[in-house]
This record gives structure tokens, C-alpha cells and sequence, in this order.
């Protein structure tokens, strides 16, 4: 089993910035893929970026590709995601993701095994 809890998020301007991160508990982290997703009201979830095992290879929507980043951090078992020039269509709730399945399989956009409860993120016009 994999505990994930995520914080960082909060009330930004738009154009500011924030970081969150997902500190993960349970299975040995350096074996699980890393995602994050986010929802917004009314909306499905989507995918958000992704990052594998190594850290060597990310993969990031295109509504956000050049402004966040996804990163980990193996020997403390956290993952981030850098968010830049935020956009109040950015505003959702966040919420990282871990997976066993290799990343290459789809570039870390499909199914994950455990799911942190979120962190909202809310970003002003």
C-alpha cells in the first residue's frame, strides 16, 4: 500500500507561482511512476504531467507544457510540480498520483493504483 499526501496549494495572483509537493509513504518510491492530475468544478479530471522512476523522463499536458514542471526527489521520497504563470483556468484541485505500471507504456497518462486526497489551488484574474 502507498500513502500520498500533497500541500502547497493555495490563492495566487495570475502570472504568480506555486509549488506543490506529494510525499509518499509505503512501497519503495523509487519503483512507482508519478503523476499529477487536477479537477476543476464541474469538469473530469485530467491529466497534468507525469514523471518516471529515475526521474529521467517527464511528460506534461499541453495546456501546461512551458509553465509546470514535474519533478521527484527518490531519496525523500517526494514528488513536485512546479507551476509558473498561472492562468485562473489553472484553478483546480491537485492531487499526485503513483503507479506501478512502467511509464514508457503510455508516458505515465494512464491508470494509477493510489490517489492523495488533493490540494486546492486557486488562482485570481
Amino acid at each position: 500500500q502507498v500513502r500520498l499526501v500533497e500541500s502547497g496549494g493555495g490563492l495566487v495572483q495570475a502570472g504568480g507561482s506555486l509549488r506543490l509537493s506529494c510525499v509518499a509513504s509505503g512501497r519503495s518510491f523509487g519503483t512507482l511512476v508519478m503523476g499529477w492530475f487536477r479537477q476543476a468544478p464541474g469538469k473530469e479530471r485530467e491529466f497534468v504531467a507525469a514523471v518516471s522512476w529515475s526521474g529521467g523522463a517527464t511528460y506534461h499536458a499541453d495546456s501546461v507544457k512551458g509553465r509546470f514542471a514535474i519533478s521527484r526527489d527518490n531519496t525523500r521520497k517526494l514528488a513536485y510540480l512546479q507551476m509558473n504563470s498561472l492562468k485562473p483556468e489553472d484553478t483546480a484541485v491537485y492531487s499526485c498520483a503513483a503507479r506501478l505500471q512502467s511509464f514508457h507504456t503510455d508516458q505515465g497518462m494512464g491508470p494509477y493504483d493510489y490517489w492523495g486526497q488533493g490540494t486546492q489551488v486557486t488562482v485570481s484574474a
